[in-house]
């Protein structure tokens, strides 16, 4: 009989690329890659999950429903550890969804890895580009698409070098489909050499060390620094100085302890010298790049968003920047440590000590005071219903302050009720604000530290506006399927409340009456059902709840849920703001 003619098949690659590529990632310990699959990044991702001794480790494959959210969840794991995860994104239009979040971690300072996958041949047209990494080009800080596998392997090392080297930020690396499947035959990784940070010189380094010694009363301020080693660099310094400090981490991760002993106003505000690190200083402060320095090397089409003033929290009191050493505060503290150890003397350690002693009285005496009248202003409302904000946050305190917890969400909009009463003492304590203000942010934001604290004994807690849960709710799915320890609680006041606020001021002025101001800008008719939501990804979740009498006991049943890894979501109807 007839025989049919045989068909060619593509022989397996013994030694594909995107083996060489994962293998990269794993030597630099990156822990997760996040991604919505597709099939310009398909051998990187069958790399992932089957290459290796360990296969599907380091990195686990993330699984999100959109782009943005997995953009946002590596933003959110960055801020909480200090150290960059990875993204794939597919094409044009993987790149475009994720736009929004790209350009809220560059603003961010935020480091992270972005592979865009490239396919040529599926949706040719419609899904591929000459220079797609083009499309964000303006607000990320480095990017490459190279033309072989060697030059693919080279391009990771020096993405990962530039996203976490200051100024951080999302960096991108187009690999076409075909150099991930292409045979590697003896090709070597090449070896990964360390960034080198930019630091104060020795003589810098000497005249702090000199001015520290020699104040009466000197004071650090301190803003955000890229890794909990850096804390580490500045508890050393302040604690060998003898300096009071003050604390950027109500406003970010990554800053000082809020309740060291030296952290507070000390027993004398009268400073002589101030050293700043990544924050404003009167006599000297150390800060590294700005956005400003790198993005006019990327905004090639003049879109502008480089020239945004670089915003600095808390607040610059010289904004000249006159004083500034620009340089990388984390890497140059040891640098005066080292000078500062060279130039003390037996009678200075006395006095610092003497210093020290004063500082962590004062700072306890004066913490008690803030913290009572802390309590106090909080009080008002506090049976109201819909739930006052302050007893939303009063309530869930007690029962997290004995527990590893990292709070993740931007607070602003719900009054930001944690300063002085929370204890925020890690470097994940409060991962700060979203970086452009863009809505949609943080439950994958959330999910991303959820990434942070699953193997790390800690929990994650989420207070969640109702309007941005709207924008991406597929993360919620995520941390289901990764068995995330998220507890997110809404804030559900069933609107956009500052939209809201905007137009009632905007009626008065024009006199023409507010009893229409609800038109866009309440979520009413129907209200929505977040329970039945997170139900619905797989998280357990409750509510409404309107009584706040009810709060502690739901809480302590979303506590416990976290605590055994399982995500859970309480919804509560809550006053505006």
């Amino acid at each position: 009989g007839s025989s049919r003619p045989p068909v060619d098949i593509e022989r397996a690659a013994q030694r594909p690329g995107s083996d060489l590529m994962i293998q990269i990632l794993k030597n630099l310990e990156i822990e997760f890659v996040a991604a919505n699959p597709a099939s310009s990044f398909e051998g990187l991702q069958e790399s992932i999950v089957n290459y290796g001794s360990q296969p599907n480790t380091m990195p686990e494959l993330i699984t999100a429903l959109h782009e943005e959210s997995a953009v946002d969840m590596a933003h959110g794991y960055a801020k909480a550890e200090g150290a960059p995860m990875a993204v794939m994104l597919h094409g044009t239009v993987g790149l475009q969804h994720a736009s929004m979040a790209i350009y809220q971690a560059y603003h961010d300072k935020t480091p992270i890895l972005i592979i865009v996958g490239r396919d040529d041949k599926f949706f040719r047209q419609e899904q591929t580009a000459n220079d797609i990494a083009g499309l964000t080009r303006a607000f990320t800080k480095w990017d490459a698409q190279p033309k072989s596998l060697k030059e693919s392997l080279e391009a990771i090392h020096r993405a990962y070098k530039e996203a976490i080297t200051p100024p951080m930020g999302p960096t991108i690396v187009v690999i076409d489909v075909e150099l991930q499947k292409e045979e590697a035959g003896n090709l070597t990784i090449p070896k990964y050499i360390p960034p080198k940070f930019q630091t104060i010189n020795k003589k810098q380094a000497k005249e702090i060390a000199q001015n520290l010694l020699a104040a009466e009363n000197p004071r650090m301020h301190v803003g955000k620094l890229r890794t909990p080693l850096g804390i580490k660099y500045a508890i050393d310094l302040a604690e060998l100085s003898g300096s009071s400090v003050r604390t950027s981490a109500t406003a970010m991760s990554m800053s000082f302890p809020e309740n060291h002993p030296q952290c507070g106003k000390g027993f004398d505000i009268n400073n002589d010298y101030i050293l700043g690190l990544e924050s404003d200083g009167q006599n000297v402060s150390i800060q590294g790049p700005s956005l400003l320095s790198n993005a006019n090397n990327r905004d090639l089409t003049d879109i502008g968003f480089g020239f945004i003033r670089d915003p600095v929290i808390p607040p610059r009191r010289d904004l000249s920047g006159d004083n500034d050493l620009i340089a990388d505060a984390e890497a140059s503290i040891p640098l005066i440590i080292e000078q500062f150890k060279r130039l003390q003397t037996i009678e200075k350690v006395e006095k610092i000590s003497t210093r020290v002693n004063g500082h962590a009285k004062t700072n306890a005496i004066n913490y008690q005071k803030e913290l009572r009248s802390t309590l106090e202003k909080k009080r008002k409302g506090w049976n109201s219903s819909p739930v006052s904000l302050a007893r939303l946050y009063s309530e869930l305190w007690p029962l997290i302050k004995d527990l590893d917890w990292c709070l993740s969400s931007p607070t602003v909009f719900s009054s930001r009720h944690h300063v002085g009463l929370w204890e925020h003492n890690k470097p994940y304590s409060y991962l700060g604000m979203h970086g452009a203000g863009g809505i949609g942010y943080c439950i994958g934001a959330s999910a991303g530290a959820g990434l942070a604290a699953r193997s790390r004994d800690r929990i994650v807690i989420n207070i969640q506006c109702d309007g941005d849960l709207n924008y991406t709710p597929g993360s919620l799915w995520t941390a289901a399927h990764h068995k995330l320890p998220l507890l997110t609680i809404m804030h559900n006041n069933r609107g956009y409340h500052q939209e809201v606020m905007y137009l009632h001021y905007m009626a008065g002025v024009r006199g023409r009456g507010s009893d229409r101001m609800h038109i866009g800008t309440t979520l009413r008719e129907p209200f929505i059902d977040y329970a039945k939501l997170g139900e619905a990804y797989g998280v357990k979740s409750e509510g409404p709840i309107e009584d706040p009498e009810k709060l502690t006991a739901a809480y302590k049943r979303g506590i416990a849920s976290v605590l055994e890894g399982k995500p859970y979501l309480i919804d509560v109807i809550t006053e505006p703001r």
